[in-house]
């Protein structure tokens, strides 16, 4: 059997449901009883436009990327439980692992494979990814898992910021939006293989004017580049020459929009999604 069928029979024998919940818990879990988890939420690019034949293939490759990744960042099958949705996937992983392992191996084997992958497609096949992480009490039953915390990662990998934000960065194969809280407990304190100034602060208001704060990053970049214009290789700061005072202004002149984000520390299913976003910080003219 080939490394695509093998894949193919082990996602779909982690089917989302109660077997499963027996499985990743151990035992049964009663109705309604809430236990912490790691929620990673998975968006394929412009999936829907695709044909439907291009749209199977694309999926099987983002489940064979994400399969080999969790293997080899030591992301034990057994310590998650996953629901396919579409044109991604939700992931639930166990409390217990390391929350630096998903920040860092895995995110880092699941952009090297994207780039793996990437290099024998074609335009119409191709998979770049949008990823939230977020933690929280999820609920489990007969037909699935539930919770605020679920809710709130399929909003932060749905934004227009998140989307925004790939498509400013042509050469890049994932985002990677984290929860503020995910941000304060693992980010920012800069663990091995996480470099907390690749991620800038981003502010998303949904339609309940609910304010969700994040941090994004996109692997290969220094930070995340700002969706304001054309798209643009990996960014290279650039300062405006300096005018004398005295230099007279001409209506032709329009000098470059400078956007800032707050400051960053460090070194390195229901229902409508649609957010806004609100970028912190001074918008010089």
């Amino acid at each position: 059997m080939d490394r695509l069928s093998e894949n193919a029979l082990y996602w779909r024998s982690r089917s989302f449901g109660s077997a499963q919940c027996k499985e990743h818990g151990g035992g049964p879990h009663m109705s309604g009883e809430a236990t912490h988890h790691w929620i990673v939420a998975l968006d394929v690019e412009n999936f829907s436009p695709r044909r439907d034949p291009v749209q199977r293939r694309v999926r099987a490759a983002m489940y064979r990327v994400l399969g080999d990744a969790m293997e080899r960042a030591g992301l034990a099958a057994a310590d998650t439980v996953t629901e396919d949705r579409g044109d991604g996937v939700l992931m639930l992983i166990r409390s217990s692992v390391a929350p630096v392992v998903i920040a860092g191996p895995f995110v880092r084997e699941l952009d090297e494979g994207l780039r793996e992958y990437t290099e024998e497609a074609n335009e119409d096949h191709l998979v770049r990814l949008r990823m939230a992480l977020h933690q929280g009490l999820t609920a489990s039953d007969e037909h699935g898992w539930s919770g605020d915390a679920i809710n709130i990662a399929c909003r932060i990998v749905d934004a227009q910021p998140l989307r925004d934000v790939l498509a400013a960065a042509p050469s890049a194969r994932m985002a990677l939006a984290v929860s503020d809280e995910v941000h304060h407990a693992v980010i920012r304190h800069g663990h091995r293989g996480i470099d907390p100034a690749a991620y800038l602060p981003f502010d998303l208001t949904t339609k309940h004017d609910e304010t969700i704060s994040t941090w994004i990053t996109v692997p290969g970049y220094p930070a995340p580049p700002v969706a304001a214009g054309p798209a643009t290789e990996p960014p290279v700061e650039r300062q405006p020459p300096s005018v004398p005072d005295t230099q007279p202004s001409t209506a032709t002149e329009q000098p470059p929009v400078v956007q800032r984000a707050r400051t960053v520390q460090g070194d390195q299913v229901a229902g409508s999604k649609h957010v806004t976003v609100h970028n912190t910080g001074n918008v010089r003219l």
